[in-house]
């Protein structure tokens, strides 16, 4: 079989082929006869003549048989012109129509977000999905893992993150670092963003850079799950000059770990607006810089007391019931919390209990809580079991006044162990009850550990000492004592807070230098 070419095609992007019967080329309203294919004349007989033309107008071209009319053709074609319409086999929406159909896409899922009580207000120039079967999975998604209505509308843009592309990525991510099933709820309405994050690019540097700062991997997931705001944090910017600081004013290198873990929000905090101040103002009031290091290394989370709601306030609310400036810093280092409680409203309430109970008058209350400032959180029945205790024991009312000045802690001590020390005391030692009015703090001693050995010691020695002399010392200066002809009056003084023992300073051989002008560093 002949296959003879094809003429007349004036698009050279447009090539049609026929493999038909005698075909002309028609072009520019001309006829141009191609030669003929070589096929049996039966053949042709038997499939009757076929004629086609090729035509092009106004540089379209268009194939029709000599069973349409010509005329017809031509009149469509121009018809078609006049009209606008394309001619092309395969028609394409113009840009117009396209924006209305995703304008209409649009309303169809903001109904839908509205039918369940989504406001879509702040969704306007986000990308969401075409179709409302993709937006209904989203939010069924977020269903699952515990969000609310009332949570999505609070942050509504996690409803531009895909399912698929970007929720479990993340959510897979932070279950094999460790995070609860059971806390992503909370995770999730505390930091939505987190599912707009990209696991390689955002996620992962942080929990290496926590991971540098010597938090335990076991304990990345709790850092995370109590901080999950962390995770959006620049590694250069809050995070490492609140370290610093921290490490420049004598918190221990390597504390660091333990200091995050337990309050992963100093991350957050900025040196210039909360961590300098605090410092500083504690400065102010007596506590040496060290021992601001040392507060901060067992109660991270004072950093977290607000200075100007709540620790100046305190501090105010001390002095005002009598509390002595001088002991302020003995105060705040004993007992860190005082600074970060509702202070004024706890002080009259136990000023009035322990008034009511034992008479003790407003002088009295604040050498209370110079020596244990913890007084000031004891609820109300503990400390009329132990006052009753003591009552009990043989004491007057005004006699458990003087112990409580003397020892606040005979308020707060186990009650079992108290009556065990005091049958020793009655029984065995044989002292008036004077001695543990003058030294209520006989009660805080080991029964078997200092008071027993001690006890039997100065009986084989014959000696006759105060209560104080012989427990209030360590075991070397015990032995020591031991050695003594006389005894010093001197040394029998009542236990205090001890801040140079406190604050004793710590062999640290890490270094790291902090700029305070990098501080405005952020996030």
């Amino acid at each position: 079989m002949k296959i003879g070419s094809c003429g007349g095609i004036t698009r050279p992007s447009f090539l049609l082929v026929h493999a038909d019967l005698p075909i002309f080329a028609y072009h520019k309203l001309q006829l141009k006869p191609v030669p003929p294919l070589g096929i049996p004349i039966d053949y042709m007989k038997g499939i009757g003549l076929i004629t086609k033309f090729r035509c092009s107008v106004a540089e379209r071209t268009f194939t029709f048989s000599s069973e349409d009319s010509f005329a017809s053709k031509i009149n469509n074609v121009r018809l078609g012109q006049k009209k606008g319409r394309s001619s092309s086999l395969y028609t394409h929406p113009s840009l117009l129509d396209m924006k209305n159909m995703k304008v209409a896409n649009r309303a169809r899922v903001y109904d839908l977000l509205r039918s369940i009580g989504i406001v879509p207000d702040e969704l306007d120039g986000l990308e969401l999905p075409v179709t409302v079967d993709v937006m209904r999975e989203r939010v069924d998604f977020l269903h699952q893992l515990g969000l609310a209505i009332e949570d999505i509308n609070n942050y509504p843009l996690v409803l531009g993150c895909s399912v698929k592309k970007n929720m479990i990525p993340v959510l897979d991510y932070l279950g094999k670092l460790g995070v609860r099933k059971s806390s992503f709820t909370d995770f999730l309405r505390r930091y939505p963003q987190v599912l707009h994050a990209s696991v390689v690019v955002d996620l992962a540097p942080v929990v290496k850079y926590l991971q540098g700062m010597d938090i335990k991997p076991n304990d990345i997931p709790r850092v995370l799950e109590r901080y999950p705001e962390v995770l959006g944090f620049k590694l250069e910017g809050t995070m490492s000059t609140s370290v610093a600081y921290l490490v420049g004013i004598g918190v221990a290198r390597r504390e660091i770990g333990g200091v995050l873990t337990r309050y992963p929000e100093i991350l957050g905090m900025r040196v210039g607006r909360v961590i300098k101040p605090f410092v500083e103002y504690l400065e102010s009031l007596g506590i040496p810089r060290l021992a601001v290091a040392r507060l901060i290394e067992k109660r991270p989370h004072i950093l977290g007391f607000g200075l100007e709601e709540l620790i100046k306030p305190n501090v105010e609310a001390l002095l005002e019931i009598n509390v002595r400036k001088t002991s302020v810093p003995s105060v705040v280092a004993q007992y860190p919390e005082i600074i970060g409680i509702d202070l004024k409203a706890k002080l009259l309430s136990q000023q009035s209990l322990l008034h009511s109970v034992i008479e003790l008058g407003p002088e009295d209350f604040a050498r209370v809580v110079e020596k244990m400032p913890q007084v000031v959180s004891l609820s109300r029945v503990p400390i009329l079991k132990h006052v009753d205790f003591l009552k009990d024991c043989g004491f007057s009312l005004q006699q458990v006044g003087e112990m409580v000045v003397g020892c606040p802690q005979v308020l707060a001590l186990n009650i079992d162990v108290m009556k065990l020390s005091f049958d020793y005391f009655k029984m065995e030692m044989e002292r008036p009850l004077d001695d543990l009015v003058t030294f209520p703090a006989f009660f805080t001693y080991g029964l078997e550990s200092t008071i027993k050995p001690r006890h039997k010691r100065i009986v084989k020695k014959g000696l006759k000492c105060s209560l104080s002399w012989l427990l209030n010392c360590s075991d070397e200066k015990f032995e020591e004592r031991m050695d003594y002809e006389t005894i010093d009056m001197e040394e029998m003084e009542m236990p205090s807070f001890d801040m140079n023992t406190f604050m004793e300073p710590r062999s640290d051989g890490s270094d790291f230098d902090y700029d305070e002008d990098s501080e405005d560093a952020r996030v």
